[in-house]
């Protein structure tokens, strides 16, 4: 049995589904897809090599401010640049 969330999906709930797609969706309130753009354009991966105690820093930076290793990077090249 397919489950969602470790919840079994039951017949119920995919004619839910089904009923809630038929009347269609309005597209402006539906979720966008891929990630937000971060700048002033699309974005580009650069990898860079960082060292292992480098990159400790940066991931327990990360966590201080409740972000990602990759919003850390960004501020920190943006403040170097500016």
């Amino acid at each position: 049995m397919e489950t969602i969330d470790g919840k079994p999906v039951t017949p119920e709930m995919i004619q839910a589904w089904a009923d809630e797609a038929e009347q269609g969706y309005d597209i402006e309130k539906l979720r966008r897809r891929g990630r937000k753009p971060n700048g002033d354009g699309a974005a580009r991966v650069v990898p860079v090599r960082l060292d292992a105690t480098l990159l400790a820093a940066v991931d327990a930076q990360a966590e201080i401010e409740e972000t990602n290793r990759s919003d850390v990077i960004r501020a920190a090249l943006r403040a170097y640049v500016a």
